[in-house]
């Protein structure tokens, strides 16, 4: 099986919880230097790639050869008011949030409908189903890979083929959000990478096509929020999630590219 983005700690657990049950694994990820020593302690193979180029995407996936499985987990923040980013960003956020995988699903897929199994999964966030300020170009990139995931599960049931989307919330520990380190309302909880990890084990091990990592009352407002965008927005302003959007972004904005 081939995880993106396994440098991260949402990928590290992803990968771990994966060893756990025996699989396979070639991890990917941009940063060398803790691809290698995390592929020698989990016995994987490691293929370093940038997702914004889609030659490195191309050579992935020919080094990553026979994949049955596929965890598409790499993303960039691409938090920022609009007005702030510059088109080189814009189009780089959508190359890896969003091309990217997309265009493994569509190198990998084929071999997966010749066998008649596989499973491809991907990260999105709670983003794709909710917008919120200073991260529209996020929020696109979430939305489009769930419609995609949904839409592809359509396409490669049929053949035997899973897809599925799952949405975490906010994650402590590791992650985007852990590392801004933003302080959060005392009734807005997190989940661990572990949780998003056991979760993605889940979507496939029962072919689920969504899953929602967070607690209760943070999926009841994205759920409000998708069928009620506009009093979501307002509700967010009262309550302080402005703040928090505007918080994250300022803190992620060394990690934009």
């Amino acid at each position: 099986m081939l995880i993106t983005g396994a440098t991260g700690g949402i990928g590290q657990a992803i990968a771990r919880a994966f060893r756990d049950r025996g699989a396979s694994l070639v991890l990917s990820g941009r940063r060398a230097e803790v691809l290698g020593p995390l592929c020698a302690v989990l016995g994987a193979e490691s293929v370093v790639c940038d997702l914004s180029s889609a030659e490195e995407v191309r050579a992935l996936v020919q080094e990553a050869g026979p994949v049955d499985v596929l965890v598409a987990n790499a993303a960039l923040p691409a938090s920022g008011q609009l007005l702030e980013l510059s088109q080189s960003q814009i189009d780089a956020m959508l190359e890896v949030n969003l091309r990217a995988p997309i265009a493994l699903a569509r190198a990998l897929a084929p071999a997966m409908v010749a066998r008649r199994r596989g499973h491809i999964v991907f990260l999105s966030s709670l983003s794709g189903k909710a917008a919120a300020p200073d991260s529209s170009l996020y929020s696109a990139t979430k939305f489009g890979i769930r419609g995609f995931a949904l839409g592809a599960r359509e396409d490669l049931r049929s053949a035997g083929v899973g897809v599925s989307v799952v949405l975490p919330g906010f994650i402590a520990e590791a992650g985007m959000f852990a590392d801004t380190g933003v302080k959060l309302p005392p009734w807005v909880g997190t989940k661990t990478p572990e949780d998003v990890a056991a979760a993605v084990l889940h979507a496939i091990e029962r072919n689920r096509a969504e899953i929602t990592v967070a607690p209760l009352p943070l999926r009841l407002g994205t759920e409000i929020a998708s069928v009620a965008p506009e009093l979501s927005a307002r509700a967010q302003r009262l309550l302080g999630g402005a703040r928090i959007a505007r918080a994250l972004a300022a803190n992620q904005a060394g990690k934009r590219p």
